[in-house]
């Protein structure tokens, strides 16, 4: 984040400069000299605010130093077929989505750096990316309804989106790949989520959650 920081810093000022340097020739009357300032300050702007968006987008993921707890969530049935799950974050107001079917699914967004970035001390970063309800019959899967939401803001530029279609622009990025965990649901049932820097890991943290993990597929 410094890093793209400092970069829209120093792009701010050479967008200040070919101001400076524009009016300078609209005052001794060059209109083509003139223009070609303002075409540098257009392009040098445009690049320090994408900066300012990437640092921030950057600051709004997560830091991931081996393994780590990211969620616990907790279900509460509603009515047969439907739950109620509650999205506990540290740091956040919790959440809670009706879900559909026997099954609960985590995805996250995961983003590994290699120099030079990793010289900077850049920590790979992480995103809960959504929360879904899902069937374990397959039959079912595919004709019954489907229940699935976000659990980010989508930011005006995003890194992960950056890295996936110009990773010229972000060549210290190594590798970004979603990863996702499922398991049963059931009321009452409370499960830990953990990130290491490969996957998602979900552990019964109750009687109920464990019951219907040893149930599962049964």
């Amino acid at each position: 984040m410094n890093l793209l920081l400092t970069a829209s810093t120093v792009f701010t000022l050479i967008a200040l400069f070919f101001v400076f340097s524009m009016m300078r020739h609209l005052r001794r009357r060059r209109p083509l000299r003139a223009t070609g300032s303002l075409a540098g300050g257009v392009a040098s702007a445009s690049v320090g605010g994408a900066s300012i968006l990437l640092a921030f987008s950057y600051y709004g993921y997560g830091r991931l130093v081996d393994e780590q707890i990211v969620s616990q969530i907790e279900f509460r049935q509603s009515m047969p077929g439907e739950y109620v799950a509650r999205i506990m974050v540290d740091g956040r107001t919790d959440r809670s989505f009706a879900l559909r079917g026997d099954e609960w699914q985590m995805d996250a967004r995961v983003i590994n750096w290699k120099p030079p970035a990793t010289l900077l001390g850049l920590d790979p970063i992480y995103q809960l990316d959504r929360i879904s309800g899902r069937y374990s019959d397959v039959d079912d899967e595919m004709l019954e309804p489907r229940t699935v939401y976000s659990l980010s803001d989508a930011p005006p530029l995003d890194v992960w989106q950056v890295a996936r279609k110009f990773p010229v622009l972000m060549p210290g990025v190594d590798a970004y790949y979603g990863t996702a965990t499922y398991l049963p649901m059931a009321h009452g049932a409370r499960f830990e989520i953990s990130l290491t820097r490969t996957a998602l890991v979900a552990r019964p943290l109750n009687d109920e959650a464990r019951t219907a993990v040893g149930q599962w597929g049964q």
